[in-house]
């Protein structure tokens, strides 16, 4: 157990005298915050370790500041001396998300969309009220100076590396333009700045939020584009239109007025695009700078939805130079520079993955007629099989995962393979070649291989469609996919 896990442990026993059955670290969020779920006898706990302490703070005092009117967030148990730490209420590991991708479109979900919708309603008019917004992390209020910065963030981390030609005075005019328009909106409330469906949590039918600490003063229509444009979510234009509309009922209603929907709407589009220039920031940033694989990957679907959009919404606002380069970076040509190249029924490429132990068997038999490919040594991240819980366990079950994720380089180590390889799978396609052998070693073949070898295997599978021979050698199993 790791020095933070040892803190965390000695904190909650001095608060809480239930006997503990586990501590589980959870996959890291944003921030440097570290999570525990904490599992005693009686009930399950989250465990928060943040040394920023100021973070912790304003966390602590939304939360206690938004149950005063029953908002839908974790009740707070036990704080450290110093706010480092803190236990709250464990809503469980199923997040609004996990439930969309398991069921779909479904009644259920939508319903649960709704729950989410009201509680926002109810958390955003009530939250402003008596807040102190000296608690505020970055700003009291989500102004012009956050909207510019947004599409700054556009500006530089993606339209400027597409080398597309444009007007950079006329476009920063319609930045401006675009920022007073949307500054000067009807209604703000608490804004909860990060309101999408994997910071939603459902429990007994019920929806619960995490991850406000970051809330300001702002409009209504942001947290709304939030959720319903999430990127990874994506929901149909259906579900997005029609909870729009649920949740402007439930303005009117907890205001007890109506609101001018045709205005609402109109800048509620302008915060989509907000929201959509910041995705392909961000994207433009890991991908085009950071050179991660995972973002490039999802820069044609952003660039699709931004298309979409743009043909399909108004905002009630002439913007001339970025209408026009809009209009530029959604064309095919665009388009396709992040789009990798696929196999079909007719590519002949096999791609075979070995995991496999240097000390029982050593490199794996090369079996293709134009030999070559790819081994890569796992022996650089720390082994699970040195410790006595992780020993009978093997890289496909979960607390071995979590451990080679959260403890150890595997991530980054991933992350270089994949740009590696998607060198050679690209080429091999083109070129119509039929084989490619990719080997990962560690000391047994059974924790850090095999995690290594499944992961690049699913990697493959969804990039580039790719035919898969997927052989764990210590464990004698033998999988393909895709034919």
């Amino acid at each position: 157990m790791g020095i933070v896990a040892e803190n965390i442990k000695s904190f909650f026993e001095r608060f809480n005298s239930e006997k503990i059955i586990s501590i589980e670290k959870l996959p890291k969020s944003g921030g440097d915050r570290i999570y525990f779920r904490i599992i005693t006898e009686a009930k399950s706990y989250i465990v928060a370790y943040n040394e920023n302490v100021r973070e912790s703070e304003t966390f602590l005092y939304f939360t206690d500041h938004f149950t005063k009117f029953n908002a839908p967030v974790p009740e707070v148990y036990f704080v450290s001396d110093n706010a480092t730490m803190y236990a709250v209420q464990d809503f469980g590991p199923t997040s609004l998300l996990n439930e969309l991708e398991k069921f779909g479109e479904n009644d259920y979900v939508y319903d649960l969309f709704k729950k989410s919708l009201k509680a926002l309603a109810e958390l955003q008019i009530n939250g402003i009220k008596n807040l102190d917004d000296s608690y505020c992390l970055t700003s009291k209020e989500f102004g012009k100076q956050a909207i510019m910065s947004d599409l700054l963030y556009f500006k530089y981390y993606f339209l400027d590396t597409l080398k597309v030609p444009y007007d950079k005075e006329k476009l920063i005019e319609d930045f401006e333009a675009l920022s007073n328009y949307l500054e000067r909106v009807e209604h703000k409330y608490f804004m909860f700045r990060d309101f999408q469906s994997r910071n939603i949590y459902v429990q007994n039918n019920e929806v619960h939020f995490i991850d406000y600490q970051g809330g300001m003063k702002g409009a209504l229509q942001y947290d709304v584009a939030s959720l319903l444009w999430q990127a990874r979510a994506n929901l149909s234009d259906d579900w997005k239109n029609s909870l729009l509309e649920y949740y402007m009922d439930c303005l009117s209603e907890i205001l007890q007025k109506p609101i001018d929907r045709i205005r609402f709407v109109s800048q509620y589009n302008g915060y989509v695009l907000i929201r959509m220039m910041q995705v392909l920031g961000a994207y433009g940033f890991r991908g085009l700078f950071e050179r991660k694989a995972q973002f490039l990957t999802s820069i044609p679907l952003a660039l699709s939805n931004l298309q979409w959009f743009s043909e399909n919404k108004k905002m009630g606002i002439s913007l001339p130079e970025y209408e026009r380069v809009i209009s530029m970076i959604v064309q095919e040509e665009i388009v396709n520079l992040f789009k990798p190249l696929q196999a079909n029924d007719s590519t002949p490429l096999v791609v075979t993955i070995n995991s496999f132990s240097y000390l029982k068997r050593g490199y794996p038999e090369e079996k293709s007629k134009n030999g070559g490919g790819f081994v890569f040594d796992c022996r650089g991240m720390m082994n699970p099989g040195r410790f006595e819980e992780y020993k009978m366990l093997t890289g496909r079950d979960k607390p071995v995962m979590d451990f080679l994720e959260q403890r150890t380089a595997m991530p980054q180590f991933l992350n270089d393979v994949y740009n590696i390889v998607d060198i050679s799978v690209e080429d091999y396609i083109k070129r119509n070649f039929d084989s490619l052998s990719i080997s990962f070693g560690c000391t047994g073949g059974q924790h850090r291989s095999v995690y290594a070898a499944d992961s690049l295997a699913f990697y493959l599978r969804n990039k580039f469609k790719v035919k898969i021979e997927l052989n764990h050698l210590e464990q004698n199993i033998h999988e393909r996919k895709g034919f």
